[in-house]
């Protein structure tokens, strides 16, 4: 008689179970791990640096670390910055140090989540870094130039891992089946599905088709075909179609339906999207976008509206967070529309990448020394705040060149990147600027005079 408390060892998932043991297993990532590829060389080397490794969830970023600590022969310390803190921290470092000196053997510091930590608690990392007595790798989903300190980003490379691609995932589901239902067969619409929902994720993917595979199993299904898919797993399925394309044209359609201030049609594809499995987050992060790129200085508001839209749902989640997503999502439809912002932005950037280095002109650099004050620094600069209007008419703020032609001649060559619309706050801006051109012009004349 078998007891029911009989104890049985468990089973690891199966993305445990498949987790790469070598180099040459992983899946992805050739742009960094193929021949003479910059992870690969130093992996060859044996001289491996810190390093952040930048990339969407399931790509493969703890693996990498951890191949990564047995290649070097090193000891592999995990922490998670959602779950960790100081003492976590110093207790790692600790343990490093112990085992150098104990064992001579180098410490790999892996902190999953890393811009989940705050600046005191990056900062702590800085001088174990700086000694060698640690090789850090943080791992993120997050944009590392924005996330993580600059002096910890200066002290590690940055490596960009990318969302696999379908064929990658589809390798991927044949070593699942191989493994755990290699008498199973997958109708070719059904693997189509199962690999547009995982969306470049291998551990959305394997942890969704172990699913699938148990559920075959116990309804003694040999065959899974979509109508077996439907009964057993709908309601995880989002509904883009293969390859993703779907679900661009969706995030098309959200963008131009609020460009093109249609609440109704905006609100329709968002719920679309979100009904179809997107990431509120992701759709948040778009959003945000839409307010800068499409409503700009005609509402300056709606930037920080949507910013905390995205905030909101990153704290409270679900159902709350979507009605806030929602919210924005009909404000900005109904929001008066400017791109001035955006094209000055565009243009300005153009017009600097190529352009020459141009001095900046004597009268706005500053004079904290008396040497600088003997060179002029400074000198003639008019104080906007103590002119008519907090406005020092006619004062040239562009390099002096931009004023002056080729024979020295007074020509005004300033371009202007910024044309306001008549549209929300804009107009008054518009008004304003306007305003203090004649001002200008007024100046330019009375001196034309003298």
């Amino acid at each position: 008689m078998i007891s029911l408390f009989q104890n049985t060892p468990p089973v690891a998932p199966l993305a445990e179970r498949l987790r790469p043991k070598t180099l040459d297993e992983l899946v992805g990532q050739s742009h960094l791990l193929g021949q003479n590829k910059p992870l690969r060389l130093a992996f060859q080397s044996g001289k491996l640096p810190s390093m952040i490794l930048w990339g969407p969830p399931g790509v493969g970023k703890t693996t990498l670390a951890r191949l990564i600590a047995n290649a070097a022969d090193a000891d592999f310390i995990p922490i998670s910055a959602v779950l960790s803190g100081i003492k976590d921290i110093r207790e790692a470092l600790e343990r490093a140090e112990l085992t150098l000196q104990q064992h001579g053997r180098k410490t790999i510091l892996f902190v999953d989540e890393v811009h989940r930590f705050n600046k005191g608690q990056q900062d702590a990392f800085l001088p174990f870094v700086e000694s060698g007595l640690i090789t850090f790798i943080g791992a993120t989903t997050e944009n590392p130039s924005f996330e993580v300190n600059s002096a910890l980003l200066s002290r590690a490379q940055v490596f960009v891992l990318n969302a696999l691609s379908e064929t990658e995932l589809d390798l991927l589901l044949s070593r699942a089946q191989e493994l755990v239902a290699p008498n199973t067969h997958l109708a070719d619409a059904v693997k189509e599905q199962v690999l547009a929902y995982a969306d470049g994720d291998a551990r959305r993917l394997l942890n969704f088709v172990e699913g699938l595979f148990n559920a075959a199993e116990g309804a003694n299904v040999s065959e899974i075909d979509e109508a077996f898919l439907q009964t057993t797993m709908s309601s995880k399925l989002r509904r883009f179609d293969k390859g993703g394309e779907a679900f661009y044209d969706q995030i098309s359609a959200l963008h131009k339906s609020v460009r093109g201030s249609n609440p109704d049609a905006a609100l329709y594809w968002f719920l679309r999207m979100i009904d179809g499995g997107a990431d509120p987050l992701y759709l948040g992060r778009r959003i945000i976008r839409m307010a800068i790129e499409d409503i700009g200085l005609a509402d300056p508001r709606a930037q920080t509206m949507a910013l905390e839209a995205w905030q909101i749902y990153e704290r409270l989640g679900s159902p709350e967070g979507e009605l806030a997503l929602a919210n924005m999502v009909i404000y900005l439809a109904v929001a008066p529309k400017s791109n001035a912002a955006y094209n000055a932005y565009n243009q300005a950037k153009a017009f600097v990448a190529q352009d020459k280095s141009r001095p900046v002109p004597i009268h706005l650099r500053n004079a904290p020394t008396k040497l600088m004050k003997a060179l002029d620094y400074g000198k003639k600069y008019r104080y906007a705040h103590n002119e008519p209007e907090a406005y020092a008419a006619g004062e040239q703020y562009f390099p002096d060149e931009l004023y002056i032609d080729k024979n020295g001649e007074q020509e005004n060559k300033v371009p202007q990147f910024y044309i306001p619309t008549p549209r929300g706050l804009e107009g008054k801006i518009s008004e304003k600027l306007k305003h203090l051109k004649a001002l200008d012009q007024q100046y330019s004349n009375s001196k034309a005079k003298k």
